[in-house]
């Protein structure tokens, strides 16, 4: 609900358990009011208060009040060089030479549709929209504050369209897309990083006075630090606690700050990184900012992942049929490698199909020639000495088996030794008079250019036309570098990064049209672009090249503070683990990966009776529990970070009748003590059956707990189906 009071000029936004509040000063600074727990309709103004700071300068309009400041005044998109010394949201570089950016209220619009970003990802399917419009006189410059909301997830999306209504170019030097001034700096800030293998660690410290920043300048959100952030009281727990959660949907470079002032004033502020970001926006022209999305959860840390997860799986993915199971799948990477033909690809299906199997990924080494990482990269043809007859020849004998067939593509990248580097070198990123640096032996195409994109859509549109293709993995397997576009002169070679990741947005979003029927995972060396903008054009992301159970554990609840399990690429490799050599029950390993989009990665002709037994029994169980598992309401039970002695999470249906608690145990122990595990999220008032077994309370299974069994060995894993008793 978004209301407007034209007496004291404020807008207020309320969801069904917060708060948001601005208003219009009388110098037409548009202050940040409040946000928090849901109160009354009210004027809260009176929270802001003046008094006369030294060094603490006065705009013009503030006459002889000198008890009002920019640079105390909390604001809803602060300003650059005209007093506010405070992290900045906007900066322009003018025609005089200046880098000064001051705006003012100039009106607003409320729409009963959510806004749209043209090119850029963005939550849709309802939704009311503000629309508050500042501008700088002086510059010539207009900024439309956009905040969309849904009431239900407690949910407030925001964006900022900047537009030159001067007569001359201008240059925009950093946009952010969302500032938040919170009136107190009794805080602890949450980020979630990390390394390949180990992405998404939450780290948590209080704020301290300065500035705290993580970002990517990579080219990709990265498996280093993600764009997501949490601000929360210091006691905040899993049920406890006020939060706020602050998501950026993008997927290239981004900076996420925090600043504690001088004056304990809390300020975060997140958007594309400005590291070498320049825009030059002629008389007329306009940029968008790509989307921000906050959720403030009273209710601790688990009530504000459950509100993401839903208005993620409800609004920004875009699953074509959101309501069907995903297929299981195997892919033959770990199985092969490089080195395949027809016939053991067709020797790993028919194992799987007996299995329950039901959908075969091929993944690198399908096309050009590419018989190693040196080598094939954008040379989009299917190599007919390992595969005779293309991917016609391939899919029929996938069909009688029963299992739809699915294929790797990294069309981001290009190989010197390909054909397509041969005939444009220009298309690859590389600065003139430099020898371009490599990762993986390759190079990064420039998807900044139109020309590059069609080239490369047009090759995968004609393989993907040629076989019944119902799945593509886009991968990205090294950062940007050299990042320098012959397409543009030399004062916009700051918008290239960007331009880049607009492309590769575009080429999905084409891809998504012209194939509406084929589920993408997106994938960046495992889980270096696990964003909110990849997630609108792939509704699943392989959530790390680690493919530990137990390492698996730690990254998977590192990602689910902001991200669904559905979106979750997980699967189930061979032992000794390729990474870590860890060596886990094969129960343990389908436990982990069950909890994700689920799926193997391993020679199945290798499996023992007994091995393709369990996996008989892991498929079965994931397809009677898929709805539980990836649309019921999320609960972490415990810390793997903390070193207990398991790890548990939980799902809920979301009519608390029917729950899955899932465990995986640490290293052994002798003389373990008796352990009980609290559940949470059921229905106290009703009685539930566990694993068809013995009837327990609601309220006995969370405030008593659940007696575990004692078992011994390293890694074992169970699992609990609780279905409520009538």
């Amino acid at each position: 609900m978004i209301r407007y009071d034209e007496q004291a000029q404020t807008f207020t936004i309320h969801t069904k358990n917060t708060t948001y509040q601005m208003a219009v000063h009388p110098t037409g600074v548009l202050q940040h009011v409040y946000y928090g727990r849901r109160l009354r309709g009210c004027d809260l103004r009176g929270l802001i208060r003046y008094v006369d700071r030294g060094f603490s300068p006065n705009p013009d309009e503030a006459g002889l009040d000198r008890t009002f400041s920019l640079d105390m005044t909390p604001q809803e998109y602060s300003t650059c060089g005209v007093g506010d010394f405070r992290l900045p949201s906007i900066e322009l570089a003018l025609p005089n030479g200046s880098h000064t950016a001051d705006l003012r209220y100039c009106g607003y619009a409320v729409a009963e549709e959510k806004y749209t970003l043209p090119g850029l990802p963005a939550f849709h399917g309802g939704g009311e929209t503000l629309v508050v419009s500042l501008e700088d006189r002086a510059a010539g410059v207009g900024v439309d504050l956009y905040y969309g909301l849904w009431e239900e997830y407690d949910l407030i999306t925001r964006a900022v369209r900047v537009i030159n209504r001067g007569g001359g170019e201008i240059r925009l030097c950093r946009c952010a897309s969302l500032c938040l001034d919170l009136p107190a700096a009794g805080l602890d800030l949450v980020t979630f990083d990390g390394r390949h293998l180990a992405e998404r660690a939450p780290h948590r410290a209080p704020l301290l006075p300065g500035v705290r920043s993580v970002g990517s300048v990579r080219g990709a959100s990265s498996h280093q630090h993600n764009p997501f952030v949490i601000l929360c009281e210091h006691g905040a727990d899993e049920d406890h606690g006020l939060c706020y959660g602050a998501m950026l949907l993008y997927s290239g470079n981004f900076e996420a700050s925090v600043e504690r002032d001088q004056y304990d004033n809390a300020r975060l502020v997140m958007g594309i990184h400005p590291y070498h970001f320049s825009w030059t926006l002629a008389p007329g022209a306009c940029f968008n900012g790509p989307e921000a999305a906050l959720v403030c959860s009273p209710d601790g840390l688990g009530g504000m992942s459950r509100q993401y997860h839903r208005a993620i799986r409800r609004h920004l993915i875009r699953d074509s049929r959101p309501n069907t199971r995903k297929p299981v799948l195997v892919n033959n990477w770990e199985a092969t490698y490089f080195h395949f033909d027809k016939d053991k690809l067709l020797s790993i299906a028919r194992e799987a199909a007996a299995l329950g199997i039901e959908l075969f990924v091929l993944d690198d080494g399908w096309f050009g020639k590419r018989d190693d990482d040196n080598s094939g990269l954008g040379d989009w043809q299917v190599n007919t000495g390992k595969l005779p007859g293309g991917l016609e020849a391939l899919t029929p004998e996938l069909e009688k088996l029963g299992m739809s067939f699915g294929i790797w593509v990294e069309p981001e990248m290009v190989s010197e030794d390909s054909d397509l580097y041969r005939a444009h070198p220009d298309w690859a990123f590389q600065v003139p008079g430099r020898k371009p640096s490599r990762g993986r032996n390759q190079l990064v195409l420039d998807f900044s250019r139109q020309e590059v994109r069609d080239h490369v859509y047009a090759q995968l549109k004609a393989v993907l036309s040629s076989a019944p293709v119902a799945y593509v993995k886009w991968d990205m397997n090294r950062n940007l570098t050299d990042v320098w576009s012959a397409a543009l002169p030399p004062h916009r070679q700051g918008e290239v990064s960007h331009r880049y990741v607009l492309g590769v947005y575009e080429v999905l979003e084409r891809l998504r049209t012209d194939f509406p029927h084929i589920l993408i995972e997106g994938c960046c060396g495992g889980g270096g672009r696990f964003d909110g903008g990849m997630l609108y054009y792939t509704p699943q992301i392989w959530c790390s090249d680690n493919t530990d159970g137990v390492e698996r554990l730690r990254i998977q609840y590192g990602t689910s503070f902001c991200y669904p399990v559905c979106s979750m690429g997980a699967h189930v490799s061979a032992v000794p683990n390729e990474q870590n050599g860890r060596i886990t029950p094969l129960a343990t390993r389908g436990i982990a990966a069950m909890s994700g989009a689920f799926g193997y990665e391993l020679d199945l002709c290798q499996c023992t009776p007994e091995e393709k037994a369990e996996i008989r029994r892991q498929t079965e169980t994931y397809k009677r529990h898929w709805k539980l598992l990836h649309h019921g309401d999320y609960y972490r039970l415990t810390d793997p970070f903390a070193d207990g002695p398991y790890t548990a999470w939980e799902q809920v249906s979301p009519d608390k009748r029917e729950a899955l608690v899932s465990l995986a145990a640490g290293g052994a122990q002798a003389a373990p003590p008796f352990r009980l595990l609290k559940l949470k999220g059921l229905d106290p008032a009703r009685s539930y059956r566990v694993n068809g077994g013995a009837v327990y309370g609601g309220d006995a299974l969370m405030y008593a707990g659940y007696p575990l069994p004692l078992m011994l060995g390293d890694y074992w894993a169970l699992q609990l189906h609780l279905e409520a008793v009538e």
